[in-house]
């Protein structure tokens, strides 16, 4: 008699739901990041200072607002994704996912606290330079903006926006080809975690590529969860 169970039979009814909700998680950051891209295409390559933030951001607030808006969006949509890998791994290395987890808390938690605080803080600053009479104001304003704008510039931002959650993905994908998730979505991982190390080490195209894996992954992840919730 074959007594083999499948890897999911003995999941948890709670554990089924957190996988769905953890795919769609994924599939919908995964979509979102994509919306995101364009947005960015359409805005056109932000520039570095303060004064130049307020120039660039005129007739652009409401693409600016799209991609904070959604960009926190995803940002709190990777919290249920991360914490259903940690119960589809956990099995394979406690530790190393709960180290991911960690990090993944750490991108979520920097991101909203200063990144995308500081490009919020810069489009609403810069509906008061449009409408700005004398110059007295402008200077005033302008000097308000180089604060954001040199912290989004400053290396930190970046191991903020892209170090953190990359690594978090590098630990993911190194157990995941142990686990649940196939090869392709394990190296694509791994790939995408070694992406973001090179964009932060100054790396420049890396970050294109980092993004690029990462949106992939994200959709094999969600894809794989849902189909884990349903096994």
């Amino acid at each position: 008699m074959n007594t083999t169970q499948s890897p999911t039979a003995t999941l948890l009814p709670a554990d089924r739901r957190l996988f769905r909700i953890g795919g769609a998680g994924a599939l919908a950051i995964g979509l979102l990041y994509i919306v995101i891209v364009v947005l960015y295409a359409l805005a056109g390559a932000p520039p570095v200072g303060g004064e130049a933030w307020l120039a660039y951001l005129a007739g652009k607030s409401a693409i600016w607002w799209g991609i904070i808006g959604l960009s926190v969006l995803t940002n709190f949509l990777f919290v249920p994704v991360a914490l259903a890998l940690f119960v589809a791994l956990r099995s394979i290395s406690r530790t190393a996912m709960a180290i991911a987890v960690a990090f993944v808390g750490l991108f979520v938690a920097l991101e909203l606290a200063v990144n995308w605080t500081c490009y919020a803080a810069l489009v609403m600053l810069s509906a008061d330079y449009a409408t700005a009479t004398t110059d007295a104001q402008r200077a005033t304003l302008i000097a308000a903006a180089s604060f954001p704008s040199a912290v989004i510039a400053s290396p930190l931002a970046i191991v903020y926006a892209i170090g953190t959650l990359s690594f978090a993905i590098l630990l993911i994908g190194l157990v995941m080809r142990k686990g649940l998730f196939n090869r392709v979505t394990a190296w694509l991982g791994i790939a995408t975690g070694l992406l973001g190390l090179a964009a932060v080490a100054g790396v420049g195209v890396a970050v294109i590529l980092n993004a690029l894996a990462a949106t992939a992954w994200l959709l094999l992840v969600g894809y794989k969860l849902i189909r884990l919730a349903s096994a």
